[in-house]
């Protein structure tokens, strides 16, 4: 039986070797081209060889190599949680709301522990890179509430970029901007992710920020989902994930 060609759950073996465990993206590519991968029985050296995990059989050193089972899931975090797993002195972690299977998933980037939002955990590695990595430039929009009225020629500064421990931030945009007398609430979208990026681009330009939550990444968004509650993605969500 040869390996599936025309399937829609169709990935390269190299790919497959890596999302498995087995090992790198890198060492898989050298594992198949040494002829120690058999697909349906047959050995294949070729990495690219497209494969459908659900229907073929794929053995390394005639070891059958069962296909991951992947998981992800969707917290909207409240304030006061900290985005680990092993924080002795965190008196409240983020994985006290999720379920006890949940344990073995990693959040795709973090959240301040006073800061809102939506935050995804999985054990799917490659998505988790592409989520994450500049390269990709996947964006993110933020709620944020700053002390006092924001001036446009703030905003103007903001989304062109300004200079953050010595590096310029990346253009942005700032759009839904409510202003008050003592705060501005606004909307904001970016797709660098440094470390509390948000926070201290508002507080350069002298806005300190009293509330912020993240509601979108990529193509998912907390939509109606309650504050401290979590649900899985659905069908289609994943579908646009694995577009990107």
């Amino acid at each position: 039986m040869k390996p599936s060609v025309n399937e829609v759950n169709n990935i390269r073996l190299q790919v497959f070797l890596s999302r498995s465990g087995v090992c790198s993206r890198r060492n898989a590519m050298d594992i198949i081209q040494s002829k120690r991968v058999s697909v349906n029985g047959q050995i294949v050296s070729e990495p690219s060889t497209p494969i459908n995990p659900e229907k073929d059989s794929i053995c390394v050193d005639k070891k059958l190599i069962k296909s991951k089972q992947y998981d992800y899931i969707l917290l909207n975090k409240p304030d006061g949680y900290t985005t680990t797993s092993k924080d002795p002195f965190a008196e409240k972690t983020v994985f006290d709301l999720l379920p006890k299977e949940s344990k073995g998933l990693n959040p795709v980037g973090r959240l301040d522990k006073e800061t809102e939002g939506l935050l995804l955990f999985t054990n799917d590695g490659d998505l988790a890179y592409k989520l994450t990595h500049p390269k990709f430039n996947i964006d993110k929009v933020y709620k944020v509430t700053i002390i006092g009225q924001l001036k446009p020629e703030t905003r103007s500064s903001l989304e062109k970029g300004i200079v953050l421990e010595g590096k310029k931030t990346a253009t942005c945009k700032i759009f839904d901007i409510r202003i008050s007398t003592n705060q501005t609430t606004l909307f904001i979208k970016i797709h660098e992710g440094r470390k509390r990026q948000v926070r201290l681009m508002f507080g350069k330009m002298k806005h300190f920020v009293r509330y912020l939550k993240r509601e979108e990444q990529g193509p998912l968004k907390l939509g109606s989902l309650k504050l401290g509650k979590w649900r899985r993605l659905t069908p289609q969500e994943l579908r646009s994930l694995r577009a990107l």
